[in-house]
């Protein structure tokens, strides 16, 4: 499970902050096309326009501009009040500039939807909710009033009422739209990331667990000679110092220190060692070990292993990959969380097929959220009663989605499913009618070459 101490990295409300440096590149590209629309319709439409408001219209962009660049280093990232007070001030020129050059009729309008989809980008929720109202009043503002445009003759440029009407309604339409659905898609590529970064720390902290076990393990490997020595012939200095008893309690000293080394280095091993038959074990050790932590909280795991129906095959060996062994126990860890008093892990397998099947006696998966387990950030149980069932860990939806991240790495297929009628009654319900799921291998992405000899264990070589 993931560790509490990652959640200040993990936020489901988390914004990324603008480097000011693009927010000026931006707008100094918005200047650009204004200035060039300007002097095109002046020059070769022979629209009047009130030309001195609109240039110090374009100015003050210009100006902020200067000054941002002037005030702050390039790399300056802006708070998020910073950035929303920047993109409030490119609505409110864009909506002045729409106001002098004919509102509505004027076809560049459409770019008030710009800080808006930058906004639902970058921001926080309600920061985008208030760009967008800003962005709602403005654009109705200049529907009703605005400075008409007008040609040289005299001619004022006019579309009709219902299409101007539409196109104010489309905007309307486009800054609600536009805003949602950026903001929905860049909450989920970022609840994407935070999800796969966590199980990427997930698996590094079980690899380097498991690394760990084997320097240990190796260790305890290679001093068991020494320390046996080392016991051996203080046992027989012990016996010839009898009649010196200073030096008698000397040696008696270093044998029980030696025993004691070897007790800790034994400990410490048991999770696991370097060499070739550490690394693949029979597919029922690497399951047990997969599920120690968890069979003994107060729930009965029981364990079933035989080959599948019509397979004679001897069970195989498995590559102990951190992958398989992390994802497994979150597996284990979760039915054993929501399981009423009994967990059942079955393995079966073929010549061709290897499957893990993890089923609880709990109420099950929730019916409407089926479709979705394995995705992050998605809590199959109310908070109050997901702290009550499993108050040793912080819920924020991730135990399935890495446990399903990591074990599809290894090629396996995870099936989910509920074991009951959701609508029976506690008495109609089978002992088996709990969640259930069920990861399934094919032979090549799992099993490990060479099924009974693993080869001669490699000592460690000092340098």
């Amino acid at each position: 499970m993931l560790s509490t101490n990652l959640t200040p990295w993990i936020g489901t409300d988390r914004n990324d902050p603008l480097r000011l440096h693009t927010l000026i590149l931006l707008r100094w590209m918005a200047i650009g096309g204004q200035v060039v629309a300007l002097i095109v319709a002046d020059r070769y439409f022979d629209v009047v326009l009130p030309l001195g408001f609109c240039y110090l219209t374009v100015g003050a962009s210009v100006a902020v501009n200067l000054i941002l660049m002037y005030i702050f280093p390039e790399n300056r990232r802006l708070t998020e009040t910073e950035a929303l007070l920047t993109l409030l001030f490119d609505v409110t020129q864009l909506a002045f500039l729409l106001f002098l050059t004919g509102g509505l009729t004027n076809p560049f309008a459409l770019l008030i939807l710009a800080p808006v989809t930058i906004s639902a980008t970058a921001l926080r929720l309600r920061s985008t909710f208030l760009l967008g109202f800003c962005a709602v009043i403005f654009v109705t503002l200049v529907f009703f009033y605005n400075v008409p445009i007008r040609l040289q003759d005299g001619t004022i440029l006019t579309v009709p009422r219902l299409f101007e009407f539409g196109f104010w309604l489309s905007l309307m339409i486009g800054i609600a739209f536009l805003g949602l659905y950026t903001r929905r898609v860049t909450v989920e590529i970022r609840h994407m990331s935070d999800a796969l970064f966590a199980a990427q720390m997930a698996l590094a902290r079980e690899q380097k667990l498991t690394d760990l076990g084997g320097v240990v393990a190796a260790a305890a490997h290679e001093l068991g000679t020494p320390l046996a020595t080392i016991k051996l012939v203080s046992t027989e200095l012990m016996d010839e110092l009898k009649d010196q008893p200073d030096l008698l309690q000397d040696v008696s000293l270093i044998r029980d220190q030696a025993d004691r080394c070897r007790d800790i280095l034994r400990s410490m091993g048991r999770a696991g060692k370097d060499d070739l038959h550490l690394r693949q074990a029979p597919f029922s050790a690497v399951v047990r070990e997969a599920a120690e932590p968890h069979i003994s909280r107060g729930k009965v795991v029981q364990f079933e292993f035989h080959p599948a129906i019509g397979s004679t095959s001897p069970q195989p060996q498995i590559f102990r990959r951190p992958e398989v062994i992390h994802g497994i126990r979150n597996l284990v860890q979760n039915a054993v969380d929501f399981a009423q008093s009994k967990v059942w892990v079955e393995g079966c397998w073929t010549d061709k097929m290897l499957s893990v099947r993890i089923v609880d006696d709990g109420e099950g998966f929730p019916a409407q959220l089926l479709g979705r387990i394995g995705d992050p950030f998605v809590r199959l149980r109310k908070s109050g009663q997901n702290q009550a069932q499993r108050p040793e860990y912080e819920s924020m939806g991730l135990g399935l989605f890495i446990a399903k991240t990591l074990l599809e790495r290894t090629g396996a297929e995870l099936r989910f499913a509920n074991g009951a009628d959701p609508f029976l009654s506690q008495m109609e319900r089978p002992e088996r009618g709990g969640a259930i799921v069920e990861v399934i291998w094919n032979s090549k992405s799992i099993f490990a070459e060479g099924t009974h000899a693993h080869g001669e264990n490699q000592p460690i070589r000092s340098w």
